[in-house]
């Protein structure tokens, strides 16, 4: 696969919906079938937060905060586990449909429900017992594998904030299009799709934390799209902790 390379910042609105996403077997961006898009990732975005992180996959923007730990409300009864709580919305200018409500849909609700459980497992909250951290993604751009890319995001900030984790998360999502495998999906790609994965784990001790399947699969493409999203979740945790090593030595 490709080595990634960080990428500057693309405009805000991309053009219509295209009717295909692949001619003559080529993906409309000129990327390979095993490609992620440009990354470009970053700490300390937001100094009131604990810890924050953007993450940009060319048309795709996310920005996530984390707070905490911090004590939790009065009523909630002792836990020696403390308590991740994961948000996740989308702004009113993130995609090609205006007039969105500011009151959290559904798609934001299950989106925050997956980085929750993608992320629960690598926290240590025994380290924080009676206490929240709250972590909060906003899609500033909404291009595609949105949802993998604000664990990433969250997993990113949450380690800024010197919060103490088994191991980082990295997520990666992959879209069937035409009986076609394609890592890290655009938008239109997963407007196509007719099957997709979406992955999260964590690498170094080779543990999925979040699996997500739609659509029908056979044994053998859904172990080769398992296979390619660890390949990608390997790669994005390799950034990842480039990030990491960068911020360090800048501080």
């Amino acid at each position: 696969m490709p080595a990634l390379a960080a990428g500057s910042s693309v405009p805000f609105f991309a053009s219509k919906q295209p009717q295909q996403v692949l001619e003559a077997g080529v993906r409309l961006d000129g990327r390979g079938f095993e490609e992620f898009r440009a990354v470009f990732l970053n700490t300390g975005a937001i100094s009131q937060a604990s810890g924050s992180a953007y993450a940009e996959f060319n048309k795709t923007k996310v920005m996530a905060a984390v707070y905490g730990p911090r004590p939790s409300d009065r009523k909630t009864s002792f836990s020696e586990q403390g308590r991740l709580q994961c948000d996740v919305k989308l702004a009113t200018f993130a995609t090609r449909q205006r007039g969105k409500s500011f009151a959290q849909s559904a798609d934001e609700r299950n989106t925050s429900a997956t980085v929750q459980a993608a992320l629960e497992a690598a926290v240590q909250r025994h380290t924080f017992p009676k206490a929240n951290v709250d972590v909060y993604c906003l899609i500033l751009e909404s291009g595609g594998a949105d949802a993998a890319i604000a664990i990433t995001a969250a997993s990113l900030a949450i380690a800024d904030a010197g919060i103490e984790m088994y191991d980082l998360v990295s997520a990666c999502s992959v879209s069937r299009v035409g009986g076609q495998l394609l890592l890290d999906p655009t938008s239109d790609e997963s407007h196509h799709e007719d099957a997709a994965v979406l992955m999260a784990m964590m690498p170094s001790v080779n543990l999925v934390t979040q699996l997500v399947m739609t659509g029908e699969w056979s044994n053998s493409s859904s172990k080769e799209a398992l296979e390619l999203c660890m390949g990608g979740c390997a790669q994005i945790d390799s950034v990842v902790r480039q990030c990491l090593q960068q911020a360090a030595v800048s501080s």
